[in-house]
């Protein structure tokens, strides 16, 4: 016999209501509570009628994610954690890129009233906070990212500023003093590497160290590419960084192929930090210290949130949530005597 959710409610003894929003993911509901419900979905093989559902609710089904660049190590790690908690939801995620491009971006935020999808989470790069209120008050929207659209929607974001002053205090802890930063980008409004920037300038001065501009770069993107040419423009012009602090960690990685094909040794003569734990971090040579933000949690709250806004959006406010993050500390950053590093995972 199929199970209902009055047999699943009577066995973990909580009301009809309080299953439902663990079925749908909609409402907060107490860990301990949400346990016990789901031991009692699964003890009775609860299956719920997604399409029936969604069809009486007037829904899709579908969710959009759009982020800048699918082949962004960072982004697509990202994706692929969205991808299996929405599965958790009977979800099924619609993704699409913008290229960091305003048109792009109206184009997604404008097709959502169309109903083609239940809501969006977006990674916007390119339009001003004035633009994405004004849409957020329209469709159920979470902003991923540091771009807030003035309070009036779910943003989910690590906190820059004070992830970069720990990165850069990291290597004013190891006693280098001349740290360049790769990843200055002026041209976009996201306001990423502004904090990143932000940070690193904090650490620097609470060391008593003022920014010297020939160690700061610009880059047009934040691609491998990108922190080589910056790497190079930098022992071209003999500013001789003992440290580069990366915005990206592909940054970062193309930063420490020009330190190899230059002669230099790393940490030994330059160390190098990066930013994003992408995978590929942990398996160059050396290993590279990165910054790590929590993807998964990123990508299990702004599920939450988009489930809050299709389910609830009058009763709960927007939320500003801060992820955690941490420092992993690999052998690119360790001391001038080279220690090794195995990867632990």
């Amino acid at each position: 016999m199929t199970s209902r959710l009055k047999d699943v409610a009577a066995l973990a003894g909580v009301s009809i209501r309080t299953v439902s929003n663990v079925v749908s993911g909609s409402g907060a509901v107490a860990e301990h509570t949400r346990a016990k419900v789901q031991a009692a979905l699964d003890e009775l093989g609860y299956r719920p009628n997604v399409a029936a559902r969604n069809l009486r609710a007037g829904r899709t089904g579908l969710i959009g994610l759009a982020i800048p660049e699918l082949h962004s190590p960072y982004f697509s790690e990202l994706a692929g954690l969205v991808v299996q908690a929405a599965q958790q939801r009977s979800w099924t995620v619609v993704i699409d890129q913008t290229f960091g491009d305003p048109d792009a971006e109206r184009r997604l935020l404008e097709g959502t009233g169309g109903r083609l999808v239940d809501g969006l989470i977006i990674s916007p790069w390119a339009l001003r906070p004035e633009e994405l209120a004004a849409r957020a008050q329209r469709t159920p929207l979470v902003f991923l990212g540091e771009r807030s659209p003035a309070g009036l929607a779910d943003r989910v974001a690590v906190d820059n500023v004070a992830a970069a002053d720990e990165a850069t205090t990291h290597l004013l802890g190891l006693g280098r003093r001349r740290i360049a930063a790769i990843g200055l980008q002026p041209h976009l409004h996201n306001g990423t590497a502004r904090q990143r920037h932000e940070g690193y300038h904090a650490a620097l001065d609470r060391a008593g160290l003022a920014p010297d501009p020939a160690l700061e770069r610009t880059v047009e993107t934040l691609h491998r590419k990108d922190g080589y040419a910056a790497m190079s423009a930098l022992l071209d012009e003999g500013a001789e960084p003992d440290a580069v602090f990366a915005f990206t960690d592909e940054l970062a990685l193309g930063a420490l192929h020009c330190a190899h094909n230059r002669g230099l040794c790393v940490p030994e003569d330059v160390a190098v930090m990066g930013f994003d734990g992408i995978d590929d971090a942990r398996y160059a040579n050396p290993a590279l210290t990165t910054v790590v933000p929590d993807k998964r949690q990123i990508a299990e709250r702004v599920l939450q949130c988009l489930a809050d806004r299709i389910y609830s959006p009058a009763s709960v406010p927007p939320q500003d949530i801060v992820v955690p993050h941490h420092l992993e500390i690999r052998a690119s950053t360790v001391g001038r005597a080279g220690e090794s590093y195995e990867p632990t995972h």
